[in-house]
């Protein structure tokens, strides 16, 4: 299989791609979805087979009858292939004949080791994953250099959020950086998803390993620690979602944020609906242990319990999602990009597609990226990026004045708002 690109950054060929010759640039490419028939990666391997109906798609899991069902789903151009990926026989030999290969196998809370990307830079493959950990994230990045010298172009933390989110705040701070004389000061992440967001019990481990880690915020530059699941404030997020509270989490793009963009005032909230789901995880951090809530087998037990329950309440609750990103400037400058979506289970493989699909047409240098990084997604692709990730939403607004785009904004006089 040819796997050579002429690389528009860097001018020189680089293995990753096959056969890229083709006007969109990844029609005759392979992508192997690892957790293909779970939630998040079956969403992303529906959305991929639609957005590039010519992409081979490669459904990777350990049920093979949940991955044939998939396979029959999607029709042509798919299969399915076993993979263990705690073995790293496993690993390379499903990456043999793949172009790309997207983890979406989490959750990856507490995980010590990057097996799939290590495999991915030993095979020379190019790789994106929806990781949403800190810790994880970092040493992720941490191979950056291997993969550059293996010419792997790989973009970490690249979902809807993180990963869609730290575009829309790239995007908002090079504008305000283009637009505007004072410099980007507070950048603030809310998110909402109305009950489970129809993700699945993969998603609801990852909140209750969440509510275990201490928050990690900046405040002016300096580091700061809270505790998870504290900090209520009360965000508009604009026509279809309105004002909903959200809650301090430890979200990778905080850090990722303030280092890469420079902002020296960042933090992440998220909420959920109904309103007594953020009260049951208040007092999760209250009645159980950190350390209760970090230990992986415990909280599957409690994804176990709960997991029916959340589920006949999904019905109900539906699975609306938004995003919002404030960012303010020195000079009283204040912008937001919302982005708005009734179906988070749909959103999230369009949102992680859209990063595929970059990596495929050679936006991403060899290394290995924060979404908000110019190595990872150009400057130039940014755009494009959002315009794929966006299909589909009810509200999607990029730098705009926070009264454009709320539900109730306040007048201060004379038809004057802020």
């Amino acid at each position: 299989m040819a796997r050579a690109l002429l690389h528009p950054y860097s001018g020189r060929i680089w293995a990753s791609l096959s056969n890229v010759t083709k006007k969109d640039g990844h029609s005759d490419s392979t992508v192997l979805v690892l957790g293909g028939t779970g939630r998040v990666g079956g969403s992303t391997t529906v959305a991929l087979s639609k957005l590039c109906p010519d992409l081979k798609i490669v459904v990777g899991g350990r049920n093979r009858e949940k991955g044939e069902a998939m396979v029959a789903k999607l029709g042509k151009n798919s299969e399915f292939v076993e993979v263990d990926i705690t073995s790293t026989r496993s690993l390379e030999k499903s990456l043999r004949d793949v172009d790309l290969v997207v983890h979406a196998a989490g959750p990856f809370q507490q995980l010590q080791q990057c097996t799939v990307l290590e495999a991915a830079i030993k095979t020379k493959t190019a790789y994106v994953d929806v990781c949403d950990d800190t810790n994880y994230a970092f040493r992720a990045k941490s191979l950056g250099a291997e993969a550059v010298s293996a010419n792997v172009p790989a973009i970490t933390t690249a979902g809807i959020y993180p990963g869609v989110s730290n575009v829309m705040a790239a995007e908002l701070v090079h504008a305000a950086t283009s637009e505007s004389k004072g410099t980007p000061e507070k950048l603030r992440f809310s998110y909402y998803t109305a009950g489970s967001g129809g993700a699945g019990p993969t998603i609801l481990a990852t909140s209750f390993l969440l509510l275990g880690e201490e928050v990690t915020a900046y405040n002016k530059g300096e580091k700061v620690k809270m505790k998870p699941y504290s900090g209520m404030i009360n965000v508009d997020f604009g026509k279809g979602i309105r004002k909903k509270d959200v809650y301090l989490l430890n979200l990778p793009e905080v850090r990722t944020a303030h280092e890469v963009l420079g902002v020296p005032t960042v933090c992440a909230r998220f909420g959920t609906a109904p309103f007594f789901w953020n009260w049951g995880m208040e007092a999760m951090t209250k009645l159980l242990s950190p350390e209760y809530l970090r230990d992986r087998t415990k909280v599957q037990k409690l994804v176990q319990l709960f997991d029916p329950v959340v589920r006949a309440i999904d019905g109900i609750a539906g699975e609306r999602v938004s995003m919002r990103v404030d960012l303010e400037c020195s000079d009283g400058r204040s912008t937001v990009g919302v982005f708005s979506h009734k179906k988070l289970s749909v959103s999230v493989g369009v949102a992680t597609s859209a990063f595929v699909l970059a990596v495929l047409e050679g936006s991403t240098q060899p290394g290995v990226w924060f979404p908000e990084e110019p190595q990872g997604i150009g400057i130039d692709a940014r755009e494009a990026l959002l315009r794929r990730a966006s299909q589909g939403t009810f509200n999607f607004v990029m730098n705009k004045p926070p009264w454009m785009v709320e539900t109730d904004p306040k007048e201060v006089g004379l038809g004057i708002y802020v």
